[in-house]
């Protein structure tokens, strides 16, 4: 996995990971959120984006993305589904690095491309039981700002 870093460049998702235990470090008392969110724009096939944000909560954050294209979509349900599964694939290998040294206690959050409003209202209770179902904790629009605007930012 190649993650894009707007001030470190290429990474890999174990450089990201010493990235953010370095921003971590840096700063002891602060409180962190580790936030994971993917969006997807459909254009001759659909782009994906997964954003991972270390927000240092009042005290700004870092965030690294990936791009993945995939071939055209029939259905909305197919492609947030395909999001939901992108974000908790790299939040379970970011929960088991964290585990792995000894961060438990890590605030992770997934955050879900779907609202109360639109198309996607349909699906926020599946896809936020595929979130909760796999030990994260899920945000939906207008908190889940981790995919609808960083990781929408870098959709198009």
């Amino acid at each position: 996995m190649t993650f894009y870093s707007p001030s470190e460049g290429r990474m890999s998702l174990e450089r990201v990971f010493k990235s953010i235990v370095g921003y971590v470090d840096s700063d002891h008392e602060a409180e962190y959120r580790l936030i994971i969110g993917t969006d997807s724009h459909s254009r001759d096939g659909v782009t994906f984006v997964t954003a991972i944000i270390i927000h240092r909560v009042g005290k700004g954050a870092r965030y690294y993305y990936r791009k993945k294209r995939h071939r055209a979509m029939d259905s909305l349900r197919q492609r947030i589904y395909y999001e939901t599964s992108m974000s908790l694939g790299v939040g379970s290998e970011l929960a088991e690095m964290l585990a792995k040294n000894g961060q438990i206690d890590v605030n992770m959050e997934i955050h879900l491309d779907v609202g109360t409003r639109g198309e996607t209202r349909e699906l926020i209770r599946e896809v936020m039981g595929m979130v909760m179902g796999s030990g994260f904790r899920a945000k939906i629009k207008p908190d889940s700002y981790g995919a609808s605007k960083v990781a929408d930012k870098h959709t198009k």
